[in-house]
């Protein structure tokens, strides 16, 4: 007992050392915990590769080729050490071989796609700035018909990764988010998305898969950063200090747009089975004694297209990749332009909203549905486009959506709950 009380004493004595102590003892049990975690977690997944790994494949097949195109600056410069430790061993333990190119430059990625062989499955291990690159350069090849028909995964390892709520269960643990991701490429569910095509008058054309974003709220979130030292108020203050130095931020464009067009059925993941010879006898001799009649060529009817002038504080135009499984009627693009009657007050609070979701608009916005559209900028219009979290000189472009025109990885888990949100 004499020594407890010896103890307790000493520590009353030393408090400012005591106090110390545990704090460095409680932070060291925080971190090693949280490697025990990660550590469970690489050999949950390591586990669920094997049992891929030991699949046993015919004489004539070969190992699946996967290329990893991946960006090492993402995460801080931390992206080339996640992937080797958490998504790499996953790859090689299912049997999947596996070539990693590396960029070195912003750009890169596009010119990289251009010389791309064919490959069974394309890994993006990086965040919106390297998936965007990707499907551009993909999309500019020549053979991009057939090349777009390559299952795409994404790994989420930049700071920005728009994508992948859409397609993975996210977590706060980076470590799980990145095997999630990688199992999912093994299980080999995939889902279609959309693609915007967004032409200059001049550049060749850009692609992307969330959207495209102008006004004066993109503006205000690329300044955000800048008020660090203001913790959480730093997005407020951002919204705020702009309305000092310029009120109202109302923006003037022109927009013209095409009616969505309808969407066509699904095919069968199947082919039907080949009719029996009699049929396919009797079919031929059919058509020779009574020939179908030829239709006449279709004529082409030209594109109407319809124009509305907006006066707004954000224009935002965006595909329905947010919920990638919604059955929908029509293949269409939404353009969303928020109202020009904001007060200061009103203009905070929704920023401060859309800093967390840009996609999240009020109820007195403008939407439309269409399958193209053309912004038209009044003269002297300066600023800059955020075409999925890359920025973009801002110039009179034309939009025109893609549907269905990549296939990505995307979890058992997080289709089943999409799914489940919509009934």
């Amino acid at each position: 007992m004499a020594r407890v009380v010896r103890g307790f004493r000493t520590l009353r004595n030393h408090w400012k050392k005591s106090t110390f102590a545990v704090c460095v003892l409680s932070y060291g049990g925080y971190w090693l915990y949280g490697k025990h975690c990660d550590n469970v977690l690489r050999r949950e997944a390591c586990l669920v590769a094997r049992e891929f790994g030991r699949q046993q494949i015919g004489p004539q097949e070969r190992l699946r080729k996967a290329t990893v195109i991946l960006n090492p600056a993402a995460c801080s410069g931390k992206a080339n050490n996640l992937f080797e430790k958490n998504a790499a061993p996953i790859l090689h333990l299912a049997g999947v071989e596996i070539t990693i190119v590396k960029t070195d430059y912003e750009g890169q990625a596009k010119k990289l796609m251009e010389l791309m062989e064919q490959t069974d499955v394309l890994i993006v291990a990086g965040g919106d700035g390297t998936l965007q690159e990707v499907v551009t350069g993909l999309l500019r090849r020549p053979d991009q018909d057939a090349i777009s028909n390559t299952p795409i995964g994404f790994i989420p390892l930049g700071s920005q990764n728009t994508l992948s709520p859409s397609l993975h269960l996210l977590s706060d643990n980076k470590v799980k988010d990145i095997t999630s991701a990688t199992l999912s490429i093994l299980k080999g569910e995939t889902v279609p998305l959309d693609v915007l095509q967004i032409k200059g008058e001049k550049e060749q054309p850009v692609f992307a898969l969330m959207g495209l974003r102008w006004g004066a709220f993109r503006d205000v979130a690329a300044t955000i950063s800048k008020y660090w030292y203001l913790g959480p108020l730093k997005t407020k203050a951002a919204h705020w200090f702009s309305t000092l130095q310029e009120w109202p931020l109302v923006r003037d464009v022109s927009v013209s747009y095409l009616a969505p067009t309808l969407r066509p059925p699904d095919l069968p993941p199947q082919k039907p089975p080949r009719p029996s010879l009699l049929y396919r006898i009797a079919r031929r001799l059919k058509n020779y004694w009574s020939p179908p009649v030829e239709e006449p060529p279709k004529v082409e009817e030209p594109e109407e297209w319809k124009e509305q002038q907006l006066s707004t504080l954000e224009l935002f135009i965006q595909t329905h990749n947010k919920n990638p499984v919604e059955r929908r009627i029509n293949d269409s693009l939404m353009i969303c332009a928020e109202p020009d009657n904001f007060t200061v007050g009103e203009f905070i609070t929704v920023g401060d909203k859309k800093e967390e979701d840009p996609t999240v608009f009020t109820k007195a916005s403008t939407k439309l549905e269409a399958s193209a559209c053309r912004l038209q900028l009044p003269e002297g219009a300066a600023g800059f486009y955020n075409i999925d979290n890359e920025e973009y000189e801002a110039m009179p472009v034309e939009v025109r959506l893609l549907p269905r025109k990549l296939r990505f990885y995307i979890s058992a888990e997080r289709r089943e709950q999409l799914l489940s949100q919509m009934q």
